[in-house]
């Protein structure tokens, strides 16, 4: 066996078939050797786009050895309560059956097939359902937000199982060997719901439609949680893996004391471009071969020492109402699988630190992102003027500040209104997104279009706050048995690491017991 590093011409690195036929035609492997795909990139610098591969070779016909976890049967094995079934909370549970823990899962929204219906009532009806929404329910933020992969994380073991599990539970092989791993909204629900049901065959509990309004404290260390209706449930340990919009467990701590601390966090608008457009300008052609996905981009820029950069592009996507509240706009992007949709978004968002919070929102303290974060959602609700329409305005019209009179066709479905976004956006962002648009127009000059809209706004980055944790423990600082996890407690970014979160916490509780 040997592992070769290789460029190949794009148009044949998607077919194994022919693959090998040009790998055995340019005399990299023999007619008797055969491969297995470990990793796979586009280059698209050049005129001549290439794709870089990675291939384990070896003699002979390669017969993958599938994986499969270990779960154990925890029927009457010690409890966990993990409050939360996003990303953090599901893999957190995976890893309790693992281990032998029985995770019981406490979600406030509902299971896939109920929230799918509630997801389509509030594109077509433009009004929210509190706890059934694009944040809120099984999968939580991530089951109907793209299902992108990507991580920092250097801990590429771990960052393997993930995507290991995913695949195991029916998410396409390709995003074990894509630089971008990408599975798409039409796929990941289907995916979450095959991981509820190894929970539950093995013997774990998922209870939907729970919401969790306290916590059992006893001796300063928690002993469960006390649902809506009044029901107490108890174990030895409760992660908290509620995700970054659950602001009613940031309001409960602080209520009980529990410290929380403001994190910073990024906040703008998100961009909307011709999918068409943006192949033009990364693939330096008219029109994108069939051979090729639909080209992504990724930019940043400093701006009077705070970066201004995209977050979470979508190609071929669509922008999505993802407000938890009444009166408040919030956007955010997703794809399906084969990224088909005519157009193309991503968020373009400014990094915020505690000096750049205007005044009246510094009062508050630790809550002062929170709150900021609140003012600019309602703020663009009420520019949309109601029932969730956007506001909106052409790229080069908002970085002149000139009304849009019209706006171009937009993927939003609940509907865009123009507004003339830097009159109410705050300056600390307005002016920044401002100045990087006119630098990157320099630099990527089809992207500088009126035919782009930038839609108001993208305010849910990450949690506006951090639940500060024990390292070596993982506990909460001042509460025994409490462990904060994933995105919301302000230790993750995305599906992954917040899956890696989730598996960390379980591991440090099951040290603790052992």
């Amino acid at each position: 066996m040997r592992i070769l590093s290789i460029s190949t011409p794009a148009e044949v690195a998607w077919d194994k078939e022919r693959l090998k036929l040009y790998l055995i035609h340019s005399g990299v492997i023999t007619e008797d050797e055969d491969f297995l795909l470990l990793k796979r990139s586009i280059d698209a610098r050049h005129k001549v786009i290439k794709t870089h591969l990675k291939l384990q070779v070896h003699r002979g016909t390669w017969k993958e050895v599938s994986f499969k976890p270990n779960y154990q049967d925890v029927r009457h094995s010690r409890e966990v309560i993990i409050v939360g079934a996003g990303p953090a909370g599901i893999f957190a549970a995976l890893k309790c059956l693992q281990l032998g823990i029985k995770p019981i899962v406490i979600e406030r929204g509902k299971a896939i097939p109920r929230r799918r219906r509630d997801v389509a009532f509030i594109n077509k009806k433009g009004e929210i359902l509190p706890e059934s929404n694009y944040c809120f329910g099984e999968g939580g933020a991530g089951t109907f937000s793209d299902g992108k992969l990507y991580t920092r994380s250097h801990k590429r073991g771990h960052v393997q199982e993930i995507l290991n599990l995913l695949v195991y539970h029916g998410a396409d092989r390709d995003i074990l060997v894509d630089a971008h791993p990408h599975i798409g909204t039409n796929k990941l629900p289907q995916v979450i719901q095959n991981m509820r049901e190894t929970i539950l065959e093995h013997g774990g509990e998922m209870w939907f439609e729970s919401k969790v309004v306290d916590l059992i404290i006893e001796n300063q260390a928690v002993h469960g949680v006390i649902l809506e209706d009044g029901t107490k449930v108890r174990a030895d340990a409760v992660v908290l893996a509620t995700g970054h919009s659950a602001r009613d467990i940031y309001e409960l701590l602080y209520q009980k004391g529990i410290k929380i601390v403001a994190k910073p966090l990024a906040m703008g608008i998100r961009i909307e471009h011709p999918q068409v457009l943006i192949d033009q300008m990364q693939y330096h052609c008219h029109e994108r071969p069939h051979y090729l996905p639909p080209a992504a981009y990724s930019w940043v820029q400093q701006i009077e020492g705070r970066g201004v950069y995209s977050f979470c592009m979508c190609p071929g996507g669509i922008i999505a109402p993802c407000a938890t509240n009444p009166n408040e706009i919030v956007t955010n992007g997703w794809s399906p699988s084969r990224r088909n949709n005519p157009y193309s978004n991503s968020g373009i968002v400014v990094e915020l630190q505690m000096e750049d919070i205007p005044e009246p929102f510094s009062k508050y303290g630790n809550f002062a992102f929170l709150e900021f974060q609140k003012y600019i959602e309602n703020q663009a609700f009420i520019a949309g003027n109601g029932r969730l329409k956007a506001p909106a305005q052409r790229l080069v019209d908002f970085t002149q500040s000139k009304f849009s009179s019209d706006l171009p066709k937009c993927s939003y479905f609940p509907g865009l209104t123009c507004s003339n976004l830097r009159e109410w956006l705050p300056k600390v962002i307005s002016e920044k997104l401002v100045k990087a648009f006119l630098k990157i127009s320099q630099k990527m000059k089809p992207y500088f279009t009126n035919e782009a809209v930038v839609v108001g706004v993208e305010t849910r980055t990450s949690a506006p706050v951090r639940i500060p944790r024990n390292p070596t423990t993982g506990e909460h600082v001042q509460i025994q048995n409490l462990y904060p996890c994933g995105e919301g407690a302000g230790y993750a970014g995305g599906i992954v690491s917040a899956a890696l979160d989730g598996q960390k916490i379980i591991q440090l509780i099951r040290s603790k017991w052992s």
